[in-house]
């Protein structure tokens, strides 16, 4: 089973790679199994690739685009029972730990508009994606509960936070869990990721001087948009019209001190022509000198952020479908499916990038074509296969 073949994808998910995430992540395993890790690990990515085929299809999917029978010996597609129990055994870390790795810092010195001034643009947003029923999911996940008199309606529903590198728009990190967990909860966990040099954009509803701390404690510069309603008291008007202000620590709880912090506050004005006005917008950020990050500039960097909406719809609806329900009967396989579709989605802008920037004239990742790529990625699979005879022909 050493030549299992993702097509395109193989150069993103060499198998040296996806062992090295194995060997981090959990036991090596001596005895071969019918459905060994690595063979798992390509599973769900295959899964995330021919979303929604079922199981036993991807499997043999995968099993054909070998093009080494002689390799498999007599291995049949197993039934769908063994299939779960060798997800179980996967686990999520090996597919958060692939994440990580296929993410980390894509963009370099030839993409345009990767970098600001010498920091790498990173973004932060969220998402909820519905799961199937079970017993399983709906204690673990839960469900939408939209009037208090009323009870939980629609699908379990899993919250995702991802970091994201604007230039490439590979996704470098994600946090997953219940839509119970709040979005600054799942932020917290991604500042294992934020890193000295990134420049890091976020929406509104996660500023407070708690997670401010933390994240900007990891060397990250932050720009974030806090709500209009929020007034920040002005302490010292800046050169450029902005100002320093303190954001107040109410959430010590008595366990500490209060620690407020002080930011630099950014207002404008920006046309929206959907709704024919203008609207105000308020951003504080940890860069505090305006010579060295002006106003105008940092203005126009916020806006960057809504390349992460593109990016979250690309997931959601070209990759994952609108109307598809994630199909795992249990948080932890629902989470795992997670993370396969988001590394499946990342190593699809790996290839983008390349694609875009190995040229005379490097083009900006964002302008190529996510669905279309994603359908060159099944084809690069689907070419490899030929008829299958024998004892595969018969397992299916």
């Amino acid at each position: 089973m050493d030549r299992i073949r993702l097509g395109d994808l193989d150069e993103v998910f060499p198998p040296e790679l996806v062992d090295a995430v194995l060997a981090k992540s959990q036991a090596c395993e001596v005895r071969v199994r019918l459905l060994p890790p690595r063979l798992m690990v390509y599973f769900a990515l295959a899964r995330a690739l021919f979303c929604p085929e079922p199981y036993l299809g991807v499997l043999r999917t995968l099993a054909v685009a070998a093009r080494h029978e002689d390799e498999w010996g007599e291995w049949r597609v197993p039934d769908k029972a063994a299939v779960f129990r060798a997800r179980r055994k996967l686990g999520v870390e090996p597919m958060h730990e692939l994440l990580v790795h296929t993410g980390t810092a894509v963009a370099d010195a030839r993409t345009p508009g990767a970098f600001w001034r010498g920091l790498r643009l990173m973004g932060v947003d969220g998402t909820t994606l519905p799961a199937a029923y079970s017993q399983a999911n709906e204690a673990g996940l839960g469900r939408l509960q939209t009037r208090p008199d009323k009870g939980p309606t629609g699908s379990p529903l899993a919250r995702v936070m991802v970091l994201v590198e604007v230039g490439s728009r590979a996704i470098c990190d994600a946090a997953v869990d219940s839509h119970r967990v709040e979005e600054r909860v799942l932020v917290e966990r991604l500042a294992r990721s934020f890193r000295p040099g990134m420049l890091v954009l976020a929406d509104r509803g996660l500023p407070g001087a708690q997670l401010w701390q933390l994240l900007a404690a990891t060397g990250a510069d932050l720009l974030l948009r806090i709500p209009g309603i929020v007034k920040l008291p002005v302490a010292e008007v800046l050169s450029d019209g902005s100002w320093i202000s303190t954001v107040l620590d109410r959430r010590s709880g008595g366990v500490r001190p209060p620690q407020d912090v002080r930011v630099r506050v950014i207002e404008y004005s920006r046309e929206i022509a959907c709704r024919k006005r203008a609207e105000t917008y308020q951003l504080i950020t940890t860069l505090m000198d305006p010579e060295r990050a002006p106003t105008t500039e940092l203005a126009a960097l916020y806006g960057e952020r809504w390349e992460l909406d593109n990016t979250l719809a690309e997931l959601e609806t070209t990759q994952i479908g609108s109307r598809t329900v994630l199909p795992s009967k249990s948080p932890e396989l629902v989470f795992q499916e997670i993370y396969a579709h988001l590394v499946l989605y990342t190593g699809v802008r790996v290839l983008m990038h390349r694609a875009a920037v190995n040229r005379s004239d490097p083009l900006d990742p964002g302008r190529l074509s996510f669905a279309a790529a994603l359908r060159a990625a099944r084809h690069s699979v689907t070419s490899l296969n030929r008829e299958p005879s024998g004892p595969l022909e018969n397992g299916v």
